[in-house]
């Protein structure tokens, strides 16, 4: 161990393969907000129509747990019926007056992040990118302008090896995470992160270790500010 273990809430890159272990919906919180994103956990209750709003920034969105959810438009646009599916990610555009409802019986999370700046469309990708370096355990869910979301998936004990984040990120937990991470300096952190909750990163490189008996699953969202 070098430099000594330290505990830290730091902003991982794992997933898993199993049934996620977000279960139970949680009270609406927000997690953190900087000159780039503003993230928060919101509570989607069942049967309760929302009050009408509008989103003036693009969002990604990471939905939880399963459920669906009627959209009512002001602007003439017909309504619209969405289902979603446990740790499912979504581009949200920036949209006019809404009033959404829950249709199904049980209340879900989403965590919301919130764009503040616009993209600047640019790739950053290096030798050490982590799509180049470990295809086994990175996929690409999509990528546009202002983001490139990542979705991982690392098996009980298996290993990623060194890589690089140019880029800003927000990382949303799927299940719980407990990653021994090593950076190229060598310095080792432990990184701990229940399920459901969102870190910040900035950019690293480093090889990490699933510490685990159970597979991890995160969603990564790089920040293309």
């Amino acid at each position: 161990m070098i430099q000594g273990v330290k505990t830290a809430i730091y902003p991982s890159i794992l997933v898993c393969f199993a049934a996620l272990s977000v279960s139970a919906a949680e009270p609406s919180a927000k997690f953190f907000e900087n000159g780039q994103v503003n993230v928060f956990r919101a509570l989607e209750k069942p049967h309760v129509k929302g009050k009408a709003h509008e989103h003036k920034v693009n969002r990604v969105m990471i939905y939880l747990q399963a459920g669906s959810q009627r959209f009512e438009y002001q602007d003439g646009r017909k309504p619209g019926n969405f289902d979603w599916k446990a740790g499912d990610v979504k581009w949200s555009a920036a949209d006019g007056m809404h009033s959404p409802e829950v249709t199904t019986d049980v209340p879900f999370n989403i965590v919301e992040v919130e764009l503040k700046q616009p993209g600047m469309g640019k790739k950053a990708e290096t030798a050490q990118d982590v799509l180049k370096v470990d295809p086994k355990h990175y996929k690409l869910e999509f990528e546009n302008d202002q983001v490139r979301v990542l979705r991982v998936k690392v098996g009980p004990h298996e290993s990623i090896p060194m890589h690089e984040h140019v880029r800003n990120r927000v990382s949303v937990a799927l299940t719980d995470q407990n990653v021994r991470s090593t950076d190229s300096q060598g310095k080792v952190e432990t990184v701990l992160h229940k399920a459901g909750e969102a870190s910040w990163g900035t950019s690293k490189t480093h090889k990490e270790e699933n510490l685990n008996d159970k597979p991890l699953e995160i969603i990564i969202v790089e920040i293309k500010g």
